[in-house]
């Protein structure tokens, strides 16, 4: 591998004497028998996987077009298993003390009356909601679904750089970017003993069914629509979990409850899974020229008769100026030092830090508090003089709407670049996703790992020319599994075997190979039967050329399934699968269509409304 390691930012795969860190050893090895031409050609196998499955975003106010494929960087981030614990420590514990805020505030507000925080901070945030104060929300959990933004500075230690609490988005490409790269890189997998992730959406759809008012409830996914920069995520996250897609036309309130229209007749509703921001959830509570919404929808919440998540006003905790009191709040509610700690921050409605902020902002990032994905940023190192003083002027007319904070050498990362064919250094973030539930905290092992790819930049967001990359969490912190390990991970595979998500909702139809120890009807660590009669010689165990030259048969026989399914899926695809639908119906789709993933049976055509 041709890599330039620097001095200036902390990076992920190299030590500063140049090294290879213990836990990159296995993927080192990897590459080194694959070879840069191989790996290029997978790469380009994972362009046109995700552009004919129609994993895409939409950036607003592109004059090139709104859709755009999600860009995708095949070399793994990697977190070694003590790493990730302090880090899953720290996230529960921020999200517990979040929780608590926003339980405090929308009722006796006691945090504010001791005068840990300013009243006037919380009350003039643009996301905090009177119309839901003193609504008892299901289990006393506000913000079921997180997003923790995490950054590595040039010390090595992760920083909290800001948290998503309203509803948190790229959750399903993290979902597709480990199905992609187990069909695509299976080898890679090998003996790494990588944590698997595809039970996220069970564990979604658990927690979202345990707070329904009713037994055995109906759950939703309520989106804006096709055109959403998000879209894509809204329907592949129903379909995994088997529930409706909606959007507001298809509900209605009546008789206080919520009902879904249906060929069948009405349906209540009990839980929904809202994509929809609270201006726009309900037209007689908040934005009347909303067409987003359910007109009534607040009055049924306030009574207890449907539950939303995230619930609604929740956008006040994760106001980028409420953000910088997290800290204060771990330790008034949970009496804990914090394990995360914040990025440094200066708030504008402090005046001796808008001064500070107005004559340093050619070397801060200076953010807008309700702003995200990249939009309303001042970075200033990288702005012109006009640039700075125009910002200046935002900032001086409404300081309650702008924070402060220095630029952060974000850690690097390994990125092949198809244009040079080299791997050169990107900067890095990390969003790992939270599901609070009454009972216990689920973290997804690894997370959203955002990755620059405008070279030199410090942006990862998608919007702002940015991708990402595959997140794998160890069960050890060394080069290679442990012996006496319960079970020998490769990728995914165990999950995805029991699973309608091996060949329906993932990429092609060819299985993850498995090492005959690995086999699953055989117990971890014993090997299979062999013949040690003196008429036939023992098995030979597998040698690396033998390893090598069968994965790129698997690999090729998912280049060729994959090219000639391409046009089995066109046209297929019913609306009952894209809204969701039942499980085995989805299921015999699948078989019918030669079990190709979810996202190749939703094509172009039935995503934009059969345009």
């Amino acid at each position: 591998m041709k890599y330039e390691l620097g001095n200036k930012f902390y990076d992920e795969l190299f030590a500063q004497s140049g090294e290879v860190r213990p836990h990159y050893k296995g993927f080192e090895e990897y590459l080194d028998r694959m070879g840069t031409a191989e790996f290029s050609r997978r790469h380009t196998l994972l362009d046109m996987a995700f552009r004919n499955q129609g994993i895409t975003f939409t950036v607003y106010g592109d004059a090139q077009g709104t859709e755009r494929t999600f860009p995708f960087d095949p070399v793994p981030r990697i977190i070694p298993a003590s790493e990730w614990a302090h880090l899953e420590a720290g996230l529960k514990q921020r999200v517990a003390a979040l929780n608590a805020f926003l339980r405090d505030i929308y009722n006796d507000a006691q945090i504010l009356a001791d005068e840990v925080m300013p009243a006037e901070l919380v009350y003039t945030s643009a996301h905090f909601r009177r119309e839901v104060h003193g609504v008892q929300v299901p289990q006393g959990i506000y913000t079921h679904i997180v997003g923790t933004d995490l950054i590595r500075n040039e010390a090595g230690e992760y920083l909290v750089l800001e948290d998503n609490l309203r509803s948190p988005s790229g959750v399903s490409y993290l979902l597709a970017n480990r199905q992609a790269m187990t069909r695509i890189y299976p080898g890679m997998f090998e003996d790494q003993g990588v944590r698997p992730v595809q039970h996220y959406a069970s564990a979604l759809l658990s927690l979202l069914q345990s707070m329904s008012p009713r037994e055995d409830g109906t759950v939703v996914v309520l989106t804006p629509g096709m055109y959403n920069s998000a879209y894509f995520e809204h329907a592949y996250l129903a379909q995994q979990m088997g529930v409706e897609l909606v959007e507001g036309r298809d509900l209605f309130v009546d008789g206080g409850r919520v009902w879904m229209r249906t060929t069948g007749g009405r349906q209540q509703v009990d839980v929904i899974y809202r994509r929809v921001d609270d201006d726009f959830l309900d037209p007689l509570a908040f934005r009347r020229d909303s067409a987003l919404g359910v007109a009534g929808i607040v009055e049924v919440y306030r009574a207890g008769r449907v539950a939303i998540a995230n619930a609604i006003g929740t956008g006040v905790a994760d106001d980028k100026a409420v953000y910088a009191y997290v800290p204060d709040m771990i330790r008034y509610y949970l009496n804990e030092e914090p394990l995360l700690n914040n990025v440094p921050t200066y708030l504008g409605w402090k005046p001796e830090d808008l001064s500070y902020m107005l004559e340093h902002a050619a070397e801060l990032v200076i953010k807008a508090v309700g702003e995200a994905g990249g939009y309303g940023m001042l970075i200033g190192p990288a702005s012109t003089k006009a640039e700075v003083e125009e910002f200046k002027k935002k900032v001086a007319a409404n300081p309650r709407d702008f924070i402060g904070q220095p630029v952060v050498g974000l850690s690097r990362h390994p990125t092949y670049y198809p244009d040079s064919g080299e791997f050169e250094p990107a900067h890095i973030d990390l969003r790992p996703y939270i599901l609070c539930g009454p009972q216990e905290t689920t973290i997804v092992p690894g997370g959203l790992t955002r990755v620059a790819l405008r070279r030199g930049s410090l942006v990862v967001n998608s919007s702002q020319g940015g991708g990402s990359k595959d997140t794998w969490v160890l069960e050890h912190d060394g080069a290679a599994l442990p012996q006496g390990m319960s079970q020998i991970m490769h990728g995914d595979a165990g999950l995805l075997s029991q699973s309608q998500s091996q060949y329906q909702g993932g990429f092609g139809a060819v299985p993850i190979r498995s090492r005959p120890s690995q086999h699953p009807a055989e117990t971890p660590h014993q090997p299979p039967q062999r013949r040690t009669d003196q008429d036939e010689p023992a098995e030979q165990a597998p040698t690396p050329l033998a390893d090598h030259i069968a994965e790129q048969a698997q690999v090729a026989a998912y280049d060729q399934s994959h090219g000639q399914g391409q046009g089995q899926t066109q046209g297929q695809t019913q609306r009952q699968t894209q809204s969701g639908g039942s499980q085995s119906q989805s299921q015999s789709q699948g078989q019918d269509m030669g079990q190709h993933s979810y996202q190749q049976q939703l094509e172009k055509d039935e995503l934009e409304g059969g345009k």
